[in-house]
Parts: structure tokens; sequence; C-alpha cells
């Protein structure tokens, strides 16, 4: 871990996870950690704003819209539904906003960003090789897309200080699988070992 095995080139592109006030401090799903990495994030997005891509989780209107499984976890999290709670909570925070444009900002429904093909065509369009990974929750949503964009076959590079979770436990549990179970897909390294290489004029 912690270490990379080259510059990221400049067909790299910063995905950031969600980082919505839904999982700010005081909302619903609140991430405690959030404040922690946002200084971070906020780094690697300002390394190259137009490189940068917001991914949002929105829930479904109502439990009814959700199928399967899906609909039990909302009969849990009915409060979450866009019936129910403010809109406003489903955007990005406001330190990242500000950048959207020209970052791009896609929206999906499940745990995977790549689930919907929105994220991959872009990222397709925009010719990326590589994805520098950071925000939430590292044992949820950038779990699922981590392991999408493996076997997309991109190359990944997490931001291992750039990542929030709900559970230390999981989080430490998540770092060490990604570097050491998938060490030939997975890079981790620190966010300021990244931007120290990451060169986006290449």
């Amino acid at each position: 871990m912690g270490q990379l095995l080259s510059a990221p080139g400049p067909q790299a592109v910063h995905l950031c996870i969600d980082m919505q006030r839904l999982f700010a401090p005081g909302s619903p799903w609140a991430t405690p950690w959030m404040p922690r990495v946002l200084p971070r994030i906020v780094e690697l997005t300002r390394r190259a704003p137009e490189r940068t891509v917001f991914t949002r989780f929105v829930p479904p209107r109502s439990k009814l819209d959700a199928r399967g499984t899906w609909r039990l976890y909302y009969e849990k999290w009915e409060c979450v539904t866009r019936d129910r709670i403010d809109p406003a909570l489903l955007e990005l925070v406001p330190e990242l906003a500000v950048h959207a444009p020209p970052a791009a900002v896609i929206d999906r429904v499940t745990y995977n960003a790549f689930g919907n093909g929105r994220l991959q065509a872009h990222l397709t369009a925009h010719k990326v090789d590589t994805v520098i990974v950071s925000g939430g929750e590292t044992d949820v949503c950038v779990l699922a897309t981590v392991l999408g964009a493996i076997d997309i076959g991109y190359r990944i590079i997490i931001a291992e200080d750039a990542l929030c979770s709900s559970s230390d436990q999981s989080h430490d549990a998540l770092l060490q699988l990604y570097g050491e179970r998938f060490s030939i897909q997975i890079e981790v390294a620190s966010t300021a070992d990244i931007l120290r290489i990451w060169s986006v004029d290449d």
C-alpha cells in the first residue's frame, strides 16, 4: 500500500463517489468521516476539475418504485425516498458543487456507479484509462464501483486518505483488501503522493 506503479497519465480522471449533502453531518445517512476527508477530495478536484466526475446516489421516489430487496431496504429507509426528503440533500456538498461544471455529475440508483452504463459511456467518450477514486463509503458504494471498474479493465488508484466510511473496522479491512488481494488491478496511495506525480498536461 502507498506505492504507485507509475504516474497517472493524461487519460486519468478523478472519480469522486457520492460526496452529497445526504451523507453530510446532520443528514439521515450522515457519514461521520466526511468532514475529515473533504479537504483532500477538494485538493484532488482542484488539480483537474475538468477531469473530475462526481457521482450521486439518488433514492427512488417512493419505496414502491424500488424492486426486489431494494424495496425492503427502502421500507427501512423510507425517510430518504424522494417523496420524503429535501431535494437539496441530493446535491453535492458546497465545497465540491462549485466545481461542477466543468466537472461532470452522473446519477444512479444502485451502489455500483457503473450500474446504469452512464459512467462508462462518459469515460469511454473521454478515452479514460485510469480512475483515481475518492468519496464514500469505502465499504459500500466505493467497493461496488471499484469492483465494477476492475471488471471493465480500468487502472484504479485509491486515494486512501480521501475515502470515508461509517465503520473504522470495515474501512481498514477494505483498504487492506484493495492493496493486497487486488494488488495487480488496484494501487493505493495518499492524496499527497497522487498529486505529486499526477500531471494533467502530459
